[in-house]
């Protein structure tokens, strides 16, 4: 995997993302909200999938809108269907993500990323934008939402949330990155610190209000949470993000178990997925690709005692049911959900 980092710096710099079509409650980029239409390409090790997932979980539109995983260890091609029989995916019937990208765009140089939406008809890719898909899902995807679906981005507190996102998104969901994948100890140091100067202040946000934004979970738990439920598995060692550990920080650590415990958070998280694909993927960080065993993840499933703040998770409406047999997890790493 090549890491693209400035040479002058040694920042990591992400790629934009190129394929930002939407699929829309009246179609008008061409595509429209239908059930069955199309797929949702993710990695569970990916903390921008993973938002998708949960999201995808809350709304109940796991009947509408299906799931292909890929395998956590990228080739040199990618992300790839190899935990498929046949290594293809069953409904696309590709191998690889990439065709999905060169249907939609012959010329396409690119990086290959996840989440992605992909119509299946065509099997073409319609949108690799990460923090408008899941957004979409939320308010363009409403007439097939569950009975019961919380409104994870109501109208009345966009902007407070819009605010926190890009706040949580520069200095903790994009800082773990630039620290993990700087190249010069300046960008390093300069990451490290947003990122727990900004740990600091979520924490002090959150020792007395259970939720971000509001009295219920929103779009703003879900990012952050993506990126505190793979910290001590692999940013606190893989990308040195090492002042503490998440179980070592008190508010954050009893937030993210809270979210955790809660239906449609916990049991999306595969945590033997998100291990193997950072430790055997970046090989300019882990040149061995060894797996670490460690550490202990059993906390969480720990009481939290959250629930002393009150707040009411999915306010008006009510949980999740279970996830289809199909997309169970079960036991990963001492883990259940």
């Amino acid at each position: 995997m090549t890491i693209p980092t400035d040479p002058q710096t040694g920042e990591f710099r992400r790629s934009a993302n190129h394929f930002d079509a939407r699929v829309t409650a009246d179609g008008r980029d061409g595509w429209p909200v239908e059930a069955g239409r199309y797929r949702l390409v993710v990695s569970r090790a990916c903390p921008w999938a993973s938002r998708g997932l949960v999201v995808r979980r809350l709304l109940g539109l796991e009947s509408a809108l299906s799931v292909a995983v890929a395998d956590p260890i990228q080739d040199e091609k990618s992300w790839r269907f190899t935990l498929d029989p046949g290594d293809r995916d069953p409904v696309l019937g590709i191998k690889y993500l990439a065709e999905a990208y060169h249907a939609a765009d012959p010329h396409y140089m690119g990086g290959i990323s996840v989440p992605a939406i992909v119509d299946i008809p065509s099997k073409r890719l319609v949108s690799n934008d990460y923090p408008q898909i899941t957004l979409d899902l939320s308010t363009e995807w409403t007439s097939l939402h569950r009975p019961g679906a919380p409104d994870l981005y109501p109208e009345r507190l966009r902007g407070e949330i819009d605010d926190v996102n890009a706040g949580v998104y520069a200095d903790v969901n994009a800082a773990v990155y630039q620290a993990g994948f700087a190249t010069k100890q300046a960008a390093y140091e300069d990451a490290y610190t947003r990122l727990f100067t900004m740990l600091d202040v979520l924490s002090e946000r959150l020792e007395k209000q259970r939720y971000l934004v509001g009295d219920t979970i929103t779009e703003a738990d879900i990012r952050l949470f993506t990126t505190l439920v793979r910290f001590d598995a692999v940013y606190h060692g893989h990308f040195k993000c090492n002042r503490s550990k998440l179980a070592e920080l008190p508010v954050l650590w009893a937030y993210a178990r809270d979210l955790f415990q809660t239906p449609g958070f916990g049991d999306t998280v595969d945590f033997d997925h998100i291990k193997r694909h950072y430790y055997a993927v970046h090989e300019q960080v882990n040149p061995t690709r060894i797996v670490p065993l460690g550490p202990d993840l059993s906390g969480w499933t720990t009481p939290h005692h959250r629930e002393q703040l009150g707040g009411r998770p999915f306010g008006d409406g009510t949980p999740p049911g279970p996830p289809p047999e199909d997309e169970r997890i079960g036991d990963t790493d001492g883990v259940t959900a």
